[in-house]
């Protein structure tokens, strides 16, 4: 059985349309005008015990709604969903014990408390034996460099700290499912890569379900082997990372060097694909891929290169242009 199964999942929200002004409230007092927002529209997918899927999509495109319904804190409009056998809106005891839910603006410590006593809090509503709740902390905190900042205010933590001790009290109590929405961010760049190590880690040794997601594409290229893609509420791909590129992507970048007193044709390169940047003797065009074989061999004709060098376009780029022409 999978760890998640989701079936036809649907959220909709009704939300007060208020016309402008005086007039519009008292207007409003009387006859009321409401929208029918969807934000998840049959979406539908399985995830296996110990995957670690990348979830992804534009802002707005239901991501965050579908993990608040897997987490039980919403309660869908129609659609199935299983986690862990349990039917996450019914809020079982026995589910609410086996998974967490990360939400990276979202506060689950006690902000005016040092981040031990948060971290005790959330043992003792976990019901967690004293030494098992000791020997979990001292582990995690050493694993993410923070066991000095225990006894720290939450507020006084620097953002990456506090991430870090967020992330802890998510994983107290070992869940077997683990929700992230945008864990990393607005931490710095070696902050962002000890919490991806960390997370790597985690789901290696305790194969914990992990769905994820991110605005920085490090995080899904270095994490998640496999992604699903949502816009608009709806799920259009599903699979290895590695078919994005190639599904979505219809050009390559070709770089070649040349020596810099080599002239460059502008007219005659614009013929062959786009130019994205020249420097020196450097060139690089964006060029389709069923063009790029034909492409380089007029270039090796045509200029005297020293090299030449094909790439697939990078993988941010391609969600990032995927989302556009969805949009």
């Amino acid at each position: 059985m999978p760890a998640i199964e989701v079936s036809q999942l649907t959220k909709s929200f009704r939300t007060y349309k208020k016309a402008p002004g005086f007039w519009g409230a008292a207007r409003g007092l009387f006859r009321r005008e409401y929208e029918q927002t969807i934000a998840v529209n049959g979406a539908s997918f399985r995830i296996e015990e110990g995957e670690f899927v990348g979830f992804l999509g534009p802002n707005g495109a239901g991501k965050t709604t579908t993990l608040k319904m897997l987490a039980g804190l919403l309660h869908p409009t129609s659609g199935e969903a299983s986690v862990l056998g349990f039917r996450p809106w019914e809020r079982a005891d026995g589910y609410r014990r086996q998974f967490a839910l990360l939400l990276g603006q979202k506060n689950q410590l006690w902000w005016d408390l040092p981040a031990r006593e948060s971290l005790e809090l959330n043992g003792r509503i976990y019901g967690l034996p004293q030494e098992r709740y000791r020997k979990t902390v001292d582990e995690l905190t050493e694993l993410l460099s923070v066991r000095d900042k225990l006894d720290v205010m939450v507020r006084e933590l620097s953002l990456g700290e506090r991430m870090k001790m967020e992330l802890i009290a998510s994983l107290l109590h070992e869940p077997k499912v683990l929700f992230l929405d945008e864990p990393t961010i607005g931490l710095d760049v070696v902050s962002q890569k000890v919490v991806r190590e960390f997370l790597r880690r985690h789901n290696r040794q305790h194969r914990t379900t992990i769905l994820l997601t991110s605005h920085y594409m490090a995080d899904i290229q270095e994490l998640c082997q496999r992604v699903i893609i949502i816009d608009h509420g709806t799920v259009f791909f599903d699979g290895p990372l590695s078919e994005v590129v190639d599904r979505f992507a219809d050009s390559k970048l070709v770089t070649i060097q040349c020596p810099e007193t080599a002239p460059f044709p502008n007219e005659r390169l614009e013929l062959h694909g786009e130019v994205i940047s020249q420097s020196g003797g450097t060139l690089q065009l964006r060029v389709k891929r069923d063009r790029v074989i034909p492409v380089c061999k007029a270039l090796l004709e045509e200029l005297p290169i020293n090299d030449i060098d094909i790439q697939e376009v990078p993988i941010e780029e391609v969600i990032r242009d995927l989302f556009q022409r969805k949009g």
